[in-house]
């Protein structure tokens, strides 16, 4: 909403307020407090309450004294004006308009990385700020095994002769239907509607502005069903986990998610795994048909078919549940090369266009479409993306252990029960906090490593007999 001519002094704000908040991170006295405590009685148990919290904070600490401020501040500035830049040369469709920007944010994001210091490459030093702990080199074997999977499933999906009808979902669907239904949908699931909003945004997005104040958005079209709901199931499954976090943690690293990819795998477990599920329209479909005339003469099995819905696209935030993750692996290898000056920005766009055609059989017709749609390299927002790809996988390995530790889910589902899941991962999730890293956690709760392999067998599980068995 900002207008072009505010930018500069928006800037300013971000620059000071980012400066203050790094003193006030860095402050030698606060350093010297938590060095003292965690080697005092309070840490003995490193995974208690105390002992997490203090673990957690000293190890930011630990990462902000390495940052200057006059970089913190650099980068909040450069992040203001690049996304400004984006978003115009988004409207025209012409990279050049964003280039100067993004090198300039690349250069800081090395010196930030260098800063840091890292493992193995750069981009480790990225990646933590959003998985904390996370190696590149890890990530990239799960998400390797993940694509030699995937990129073959996609193409039997295409080939199996079967297709949906989608018009069903293009049909007239009163945006003021569409609110109700979504909300009772998302009470339904175990959002706190005592504690939360739903509101209209041009973008969707989950805030959490403190323990009993957490806002999802959504936004209408009356002629497509999916954009609206799904997207207010994706937001409340994000609202569930701030909901369900530790009130009396707040502001703690106990009070907070643990990471992005744990955060991810809650929006994506209730949008896609719960609620794309033939069980869970068992239940709702009935409602649904009553609310929307649109619906009355579509049976339940076409509607699941048409929601499930799976072709090879453009943009991200439009992917389905099977093709989505190879648009992060375009962005996760892209990213790495730019960090590592392995591809220029000339050829940067030239090269995504390449990935499109390798990956989704499709090549975008324009940079709009193709490597200027995401704002996140215009906001610094580099070591992101495969936050997206591990919700998805963490959602797959979670769901299958709660679905075996709560005696299958589908019959709680049909019958519009949800409670035994929502309490599983509050127990196992929410309430954890930082405790444990995201991999730690994932071990611990699943007795297994993160891995490619109950995502794949999801897939095939759900898709093959729709679309090629």
């Amino acid at each position: 909403m900002l207008p072009p001519a505010g930018t500069e002094h928006r800037a300013q704000q971000m620059t000071l307020l980012s400066g203050m908040i790094h003193d006030r991170w860095t402050n030698a006295e606060f350093g010297h407090w938590l060095a003292e405590l965690v080697e005092g009685p309070l840490a003995a148990d490193p995974d208690g309450d105390m002992g997490a919290n203090l673990r957690r904070l000293k190890r930011e600490y630990d990462k902000k004294v390495k940052l200057p401020k006059s970089l913190v501040e650099e980068l909040a500035q450069t992040a203001v004006f690049a996304q400004q830049a984006w978003v115009e040369a988004r409207r025209q469709s012409n990279f050049n308009h964003f280039r100067p920007w993004l090198g300039k944010m690349l250069a800081l994001k090395r010196q930030e990385a260098e800063s840091l210091g890292y493992a193995a490459c750069p981009y480790d030093a990225l990646l933590d700020r959003y998985e904390p702990d996370a190696r590149t080199a890890d990530v990239a074997a799960v998400l390797a095994g993940l694509r030699q999977q995937l990129v073959p499933l996609v193409q039997a999906i295409r080939q199996g002769g079967r297709q949906p009808d989608v018009s069903i979902l293009h049909r007239s669907f009163p945006p003021d239907v569409q609110q109700a239904f979504g909300r009772m949908a998302a009470a339904r699931i175990g959002f706190d509607f005592d504690r939360g909003r739903l509101d209209v945004t041009a973008h969707p997005f989950c805030t959490g502005l403190g323990p009993s104040d957490c806002r999802i958005t959504t936004r209408y079209d009356e002629h497509f069903f999916n954009e609206a709901f799904f997207g207010i199931l994706h937001e409340a499954g994000h609202g569930i986990y701030e909901q369900g976090l530790l009130p009396e943690q707040y502001g703690l690293p106990l009070g907070e998610a643990v990471s992005l990819g744990i955060h991810e795998s809650q929006s994506r477990l209730w949008e896609n795994f719960v609620g794309r599920s033939l069980a869970f329209w068992q239940f709702f479909y009935p409602d649904a048909q009553r609310r929307f005339g649109a619906l009355a003469d579509v049976p339940l099995g076409q509607f699941h078919f048409a929601v499930n819905d799976v072709r090879p696209s453009l943009i991200r935030t439009e992917a389905d549940e099977a093709t989505y993750n190879l648009h992060i692996l375009v962005r996760f290898e892209l990213e790495q090369a730019l960090l590592n000056d392995e591809l220029s920005l000339d050829d940067l766009p030239g090269a995504w266009n390449a990935k499109y055609e390798e990956y989704l059989g499709i090549t975008p017709p324009d940079a709009a479409q193709g490597v200027l749609q995401d704002i996140h390299w215009s906001a610094g927002l580099i070591g992101y993306f495969p936050t997206y790809a591990l919700g998805n996988l963490n959602a797959a390995q979670l769901f299958r252990q709660a679905d075996a530790e709560l005696g299958g889910l589908d019959r709680h589902f049909a019958q519009g029960d949800f409670q035994p899941l929502r309490q599983w991962l509050g127990e196992k999730i929410h309430r954890q906090g930082q405790r444990y890293s995201a991999a730690e956690l994932i071990r611990r709760v699943t007795g297994q490593p993160l891995s490619h392999a109950p995502l794949v067998d999801h897939l095939r599980r759900k898709f093959g007999p729709l679309y090629y068995e």
